[in-house]
Parts: C-alpha cells; sequence; structure tokens
C-alpha cells in the first residue's frame, strides 16, 4: 500500500510502513531531539483524594506508550475523527548525542564540506536505526481540534510519551458581550466533557495525577487543552540517550 508521508514541509510518496528505515532521507532536514526536563515542578494529591490510574487515560483513542506503529495504523491507515494535517504531519528526528557521535566518526574520514558532512550523518543514522519518528499532528478542520503526539527514541522502543490535545473554545469571534457570553458557555461545556471522562482532578484544580511524583503519569486541563505526559519515561529515553551515545563514542585508538 502506498502512504503519502509529510516531513519538514516536504512530501513523498512509500510503500508500506512509516519507519524511517523506510525512507530516503539523502535531500531532507534532521531535528535534534529535544532534551528532557529533569526539573520539574512538584505535584500533590489533594486532601482526601488519592492517586488516579492515569496511565489508562486517553486522548481521542491515544495513550502513553502505545507505539508509534499503532498511532499511525490508526489515523493513517484508515479513517477517522482526525486526520494527518496538510504539513509536517510526520517528525522524524535525530538525538542530538548521537548526531554529535555521527559528526566526530564523519570528520575522522575527512568530511568537513557541511553539504557532505550533513548527508554523511543522515547515511550514518538511517544506517543504524537512529532515525526516529518524533512526532505525529493530526486536525479535525471541521471542529477547530488538534492533536499532537510526541514519542520516544528507538532506545526506548519509540512510544507515546507526550499528548496535546486543542480546541477553539477559548477563541474569542468578536469584542461584543454575546461572544465573550459564547466563549463562556463553551468552556463551560468543555470542562463538563472533560469531567464526565476523567472524573474530578485530585491535583489541585486542574491536574490528574498518578501520584505525588512528578515523573509519573499526568494530565492536565486548560482552556481548550489537555495535556496527557509521562515525564518518567522521557527522562529515561533520554537517559538511555546518553549512555549509549557515550559507550558507541567511535574514539581514536590511542597508544600509551
Amino acid at each position: 500500500m502506498m502512504k503519502k508521508i509529510c516531513v519538514f514541509l516536504l512530501c513523498w510518496t512509500v510503500a508500506g510502513g512509516a519507519r524511517a528505515a523506510d525512507f530516503d532521507f539523502s535531500e531532507f532536514a534532521i531535528t535534534d531531539g529535544a532534551d528532557a526536563n529533569f526539573l520539574l515542578d512538584p505535584v500533590a494529591i489533594n486532601d482526601s483524594a488519592s492517586g488516579k490510574s492515569v496511565a489508562e487515560f486517553d486522548i481521542a483513542g491515544v495513550m502513553l506508550g502505545m507505539g508509534f506503529d499503532d498511532v499511525y495504523t490508526q489515523f493513517f491507515d484508515s479513517k477517522g475523527l482526525y486526520a494527518p494535517r496538510a504539513k509536517n504531519s510526520v517528525v522524524y528526528a535525530l538525538h542530538k548525542d548521537w548526531k554529535y557521535n555521527l559528526d566526530y566518526e564523519c570528520r575522522q574520514e575527512g568530511v568537513f564540506i557541511p553539504e557532505k558532512l550533513e548527508q554523511c550523518i543522515r547515511t550514518l543514522a538511517k544506517n543504524r536505526g537512529l532515525l526516529y519518528a518524533s512526532e505525529i499532528h493530526l486536525v479535525r478542520e471541521n471542529t477547530g481540534e488538534t492533536l499532537d503526539v510526541y514519542f520516544t527514541s528507538n532506545a526506548t522502543d519509540n512510544v507515546v510519551w507526550r499528548i496535546e490535545y486543542n480546541n477553539d473554545v477559548n477563541e474569542l469571534e468578536g469584542e461584543s458581550e454575546k461572544f465573550e457570553n459564547q466563549r463562556d458557555k463553551k468552556i463551560l461545556s468543555f470542562w463538563q466533557n472533560v469531567l464526565d471522562k476523567y472524573g474530578a482532578p485530585n491535583s489541585g484544580t486542574d491536574k490528574w495525577v498518578s501520584s505525588d511524583n512528578a515523573y509519573d503519569p499526568m494530565m492536565t486541563a486548560y482552556y481548550g487543552a489537555l495535556e496527557l505526559v509521562d515525564n518518567g519515561r522521557r527522562a529515561a529515553d533520554e537517559s538511555r540517550n546518553i549512555q549509549q551515545a557515550r559507550e558507541n563514542f567511535k574514539a581514536k585508538s590511542y597508544a600509551f
């Protein structure tokens, strides 16, 4: 089956799945994987409340820990409520520690011209399975909703660690009183739907947390938005990449 993939404003059609190894990246830029945030704001469970099973929450059918292939199949292989956005629907990345490794390795082979150096890095990254699908971006055009899904690297099985949902309930169509009234009602309706699906927040007034540990799965609600995140999974992925890149750095063979 042929699929059209869009990455960094450029598109091409390929057969089969969406793994990075299936594609020719020779003409495409590769982003550096973003650093994990190891300094998180503390969270606390409200008095008389208990931990929530946030790891079992879903947003539009997407859950933390789902593999990239499963999410891709759900929204690209069949028609659903959401569709891939027109541009940049899938984004691939290379963790920067691995990019530094490959940069050094290519330069040790005498590759210094920027364009050829970038091509060398891309080729090695693809051949060694270091490129990974880092983002999927989806939209519902008729309702103004968007769904952005973020994945860990291949070092930790390329699974969902963050889901961002947004809608347009907080937008004002004009400055008159009627538009403010309509916005407030839309917000209240959205909030009621959130409560109906997930129950009442157990941390402050807008968070659902698994425990007092900010690295456990949690969800935060905003005006017209939801963020479901597993910071522990993301931090573990960052740590694994740094460690593996360090262990696989091809240093010169010094003799002393």
